[in-house]
C-alpha cells in the first residue's frame, strides 16, 4: 500500500513508524526540514520538505498512484485543503484528516465532508478522543489504562500488580483453574520495561503492569482478584479548561450518576468560555498549582484530579501537588512518552497519551480486513485489534489451538452473536464472530494475514 503522511510531528511520525515497519511504501511531507530529516533518518520512509497542500509537493510525493493520504499537520485548514487537492487533482481513493477545532466537528455541519463538498473519508478529533479516554480513566480508577471493545461489552484493563495482590506468583494456568467461570484473560505483561504476551506457565510478580481483557459483567470481580478495590467517583477536580477539560466536564454533566466537578483554568478568557458552556460545573480562574486555589476547589475531599492543561510538566506538577494535598487519585495528560517513567516515582496513578489515542483512531481505518477497532499500547509496542471474521479468513472454522498464531499474539475475547466468550483451546472461531487480539507490533502483519479477506470486501 502506498501512503502519504502529511505532518511529521509526533502523530505523523508514529503512524509512519507503524506503516513503514509493515513494509508499506510511505512518504512523509512536512515544511520543517528537521522533522523530515528525523523521519527519513530513523524510518524506512521517503521524506519531502514542503507544504502538504501544494499540488506540486503532492505530485512529487507520488500522489497520482497513492492509495491513501493522512493529513495530520498542526493546521486544520491545511489538512482540509490537502484532502481536497488529493481528491480533485490526484483522485486519491482514501483521505483521513485530523481536525482540532470544535466548530469543524459540530454534528450539524457533518454534511460538509461529503465527497461533493470537502471529500474527507475519515475525520479524527484528538481532543474528543482524549476526553473520552479521560472519562474512561475516571470510570475505572483502579486501573492505569482502559479501552472498550466488542461493542462496549468488554474492556482492556491495565492493572499494576501490588504486594497485596492475591494472585501474585501464581501461574496463569492455575488462575484459569481457580476461577473457571471468570471471563478474563491476561493478554500482556510489562516487566522491567519489556512488554510480552505471557505463556500459561508464566507468573505475575510484584511491580508487573499487566493488561487484562475482561467482559463487562466480570470487571468488578476481576479487579478484586487482582487486589483492586472499586472506588466511587463523586467529586472530581479538572485542572485545565481548554477543549479537553471542557469536553470532560460536559461528559461528566451528561452522566446519569451525579458527579460534582470543578474546573480550574489559568486563562481568564478560557475560564469564562468554560463557565458559559457548562451548566452545573463550577469554574475557578487561577493557577492549578496554587495551594489556596486547590483548597478552594476542595481538593482534599475530591475523589480524583484530572490534569489536562496543554503543558506536560504543569500536568505532572499539578498532579503531584493535588496528591500532596490529600487527593487519592491523580490522572495526568502526557504528550511526551519519555516522561511516563516518572509516573511511578511521582505517585501519579494514571496518564492519558493523546498521541496514542490519535494513532489508535487512525490505525483503525488503515488496517486490512474487517477491522473494527485498534488500540495502540505503550510506545507503539503492541496493539489490541478487534475484527470481524469473514468466510475468506484463514482462521474461520478453526479451533483456537489449531491456529498458528505468532508467539506475541493472544486472543482476549470472542463475540458470538451478542455474547462474549472467553477463548480456550477448544473454542471454534466461526464466520461473523468478532475477535479481539493482543499483538506485539512486529506480529501485526501476520495478524492482518490471518484476518485477510478477499478483494470483494475492499
Amino acid at each position: 500500500m502506498k501512503v502519504i503522511i502529511c505532518g511529521a510531528g509526533q502523530v505523523g511520525w508514529q503512524i509512519a513508524r507503524h506503516l513503514s515497519g509493515e513494509k508499506n511504501d510511505v512518504t512523509v511531507i512536512d515544511n520543517n526540514p528537521d522533522l523530515v530529516r528525523r523521519a527519513s533518518d530513523t524510518l524506512d520512509v521517503q521524506g519531502i520538505t514542503g507544504f502538504a497542500s501544494y499540488p506540486d509537493v503532492l505530485e512529487t510525493a507520488g500522489a497520482r498512484d497513492a492509495d491513501m493520504i493522512i493529513a495530520a499537520t498542526y493546521s486544520d485548514e491545511v489538512n482540509m485543503v490537502t484532502c481536497q487537492v488529493a481528491h480533485s487533482v490526484f483522485a486519491v481513493p482514501r483521505k483521513i484528516a485530523r481536525l482540532r477545532s470544535q466548530s469543524y466537528l459540530n454534528a450539524i455541519y457533518a454534511d460538509l465532508y461529503r465527497r461533493d463538498h470537502l471529500p474527507i473519508d475519515v475525520v479524527i478529533s484528538p481532543e474528543r478522543e482524549v476526553a473520552e479516554a479521560a472519562l474512561r480513566r475516571l470510570a475505572s480508577p483502579a486501573t492505569f489504562d482502559t479501552e472498550s471493545f466488542l461493542g462496549g461489552r468488554a474492556e482492556l484493563l491495565g492493572i499494576t500488580i501490588d504486594e497485596d495482590c492475591p494472585v501474585v506468583n501464581t501461574p496463569l494456568r492455575q488462575l484459569t483453574d481457580l476461577f473457571s467461570t471468570l471471563r478474563a484473560v491476561v493478554v500482556g505483561v510489562r516487566r522491567d520495561g519489556r512488554l510480552f504476551a505471557p505463556e500459561p506457565g508464566d507468573q505475575l510478580f510484584v511491580g508487573d503492569a499487566c493488561y487484562v481483557f475482561a467482559v463487562n459483567e466480570d470487571i468488578t470481580r476481576t479487579l478484586e482478584i487482582f487486589g483492586k478495590k472499586p472506588r466511587k467517583q463523586e467529586r472530581v477536580v479538572i485542572i485545565g479548561g481548554g477543549n479537553v477539560g471542557l469536553a470532560v466536564a460536559r461528559g461528566l454533566e451528561a452522566r446519569a450518576t451525579r458527579i460534582r466537578a470543578k474546573v480550574i483554568e489559568k486563562s481568564r478568557d478560557r475560564a469564562e468560555r468554560a463557565a458559559d458552556a457548562l451548566e452545573r460545573t463550577i469554574v475557578l480562574n487561577g493557577d492549578g498549582l496554587d495551594v489556596g486555589l486547590l483548597a478552594e476547589a476542595g481538593i482534599a475531599r475530591a475523589d480524583a484530579v484530572l490534569c489536562v492543561t496543554d503543558d506536560d510538566k504543569t500536568n505532572l506538577l499539578a498532579a503531584v501537588r493535588a496528591k500532596s494535598e490529600g487527593c487519592p487519585m491523580a490522572v495526568a495528560l502526557i504528550n511526551d512518552p519519555t516522561l511516563t517513567p516518572l509516573m511511578g516515582p511521582l505517585g501519579i496513578d494514571a496518564y492519558i497519551n493523546p498521541r496514542a489515542t490519535t494513532v489508535s483512531s487512525i490505525l483503525r481505518h488503515i488496517r486490512h480486513g474487517r477491522v473494527r477497532g485498534v488500540y495502540s499500547i505503550g510506545d507503539a509496542e503492541a496493539e489490541v485489534i478487534e475484527a470481524e471474521v469473514l468466510s475468506t479468513s484463514p482462521i474461520a472454522g478453526k479451533r483456537v489451538r489449531d491456529i498458528e498464531f505468532p508467539e506475541g499474539v493472544l486472543v482476549g475475547g470472542i463475540l458470538k452473536g451478542d455474547k462474549v466468550v472467553r477463548p480456550t483451546g477448544s473454542t471454534r472461531i466461526d464466520e461473523r464472530d468478532v475477535i479481539a487480539l493482543f499483538s506485539k507490533a512486529s506480529d501485526v502483519p501476520e495478524v492482518e494475514r490471518l484476518l485477510q479477506v478477499s478483494i470483494d470486501y475492499f
